[in-house]
């Protein structure tokens, strides 16, 4: 069976298709075999922005730099264990330095169970100023050997409003693909084109359709559509459940759908909600979920139950 080859220890949830581990991510994945994963796809938790109610959580570092390097060792633990053939999706926020949202370099942040005392910062930054979270992590990560493939701008319409006057507001995250190797599963995903062709019989004037090439006007007439882009219009979603930030389930269908084959295995190291596990189990593929917080591995399985099973 698939599950055999996966630690036993920590399981806290099992279905047919999926087990949900209630663990820190340090210490679990270190037992997981060599290229035994077929796609990753997960959403760490942002740098100084949110308390989640665990100390070992991602996130709380007093540095970004810190931050950094902790997700860079997590992802060398991927890379080990991501079929050469795999395929790596990131979804990752920024933060402001100073700005009263995450880390006060010039003062406390409003969060201010973070700090007993003052920090000593070792890299500084002006107030008010992006950290460029990342952009700063993509570099690292093709410094460690990855090939960085995508960077997509997840944009929502519905974003929530900031109170800020000097700065337009902020209504997109960056979602980053990365692979192993040159060659890779990925499955072409079709999108309608802006416009269609005036008419069948002039498909060799292509330009007047609005369309780039001629590959793209064989796929509107045989396919459907044209390549999908990398700017992804996506809703954020309301959770009716505790979490703070749920993943809109559009965003792990495609990626799934696009990097993991076919009775592939989905892995996802910061699970919270359950999200990514449920769009696998719909899209019939295998899953493994990683969670700090028992209360979100809870809500989790009763997501999947009641989502999948109709328990």
């Amino acid at each position: 069976m698939w599950k055999d080859k996966f630690p036993k220890d920590n399981i806290y949830f099992e279905t047919n298709n999926g087990i949900l581990y209630c663990a820190n991510v340090f210490d679990i994945l270190p037992k997981f075999p060599n290229e035994s994963i077929d796609c990753v796809v997960t959403s760490p938790p942002y740098w100084s922005l949110r308390y989640y109610g665990v100390k070992e959580q991602i996130g709380l570092e007093l540095t970004f730099q810190e931050y950094l390097e902790k997700l860079w060792k997590i992802f060398d633990e991927i890379y080990r264990i991501l079929k050469p053939t795999g395929t790596l999706w990131v979804n990752l926020g920024d933060t402001y330095s100073g700005s009263g949202k995450g880390a006060g370099y010039n003062g406390k942040s409003k969060e201010s169970w973070r700090f007993k005392k003052k920090p000593k910062i070792k890299e500084k930054l002006p107030a008010k100023c992006l950290c460029l979270i990342p952009a700063r992590f993509a570099i690292g990560m093709i410094d460690r050997g990855w090939i960085l493939r995508n960077e997509i701008i997840w944009y929502k319409p519905n974003a929530m409003p900031e109170s800020v006057k000097d700065r337009f507001t902020v209504d997109f995250e960056k979602i980053f693909l990365f692979v192993k190797k040159r060659r890779y599963y990925f499955k072409q995903i079709l999108e309608p084109y802006a416009s269609k062709p005036k008419t069948e019989k002039r498909k060799h004037k292509y330009r007047d359709a609005g369309l780039i090439s001629y590959r793209e006007v064989l796929n509107f007439y045989t396919k459907g559509g044209r390549n999908k882009r990398a700017v992804w219009v996506i809703n954020n979603k309301p959770c009716k459940e505790a979490h703070f930030a749920v993943f809109p389930p559009e965003i792990p269908e495609i990626c799934i759908m696009a990097g993991c084959p076919e009775n592939g295995i989905v892995l996802d190291i910061f699970m919270g909600s359950g999200t990514t596990a449920v769009i696998a189990e719909n899209l019939k593929r295998r899953w493994i979920g990683i969670e700090i917080n028992q209360e979100y591995c809870e809500i989790a399985q009763n997501r999947i139950l009641k989502d999948c099973y109709n328990a």
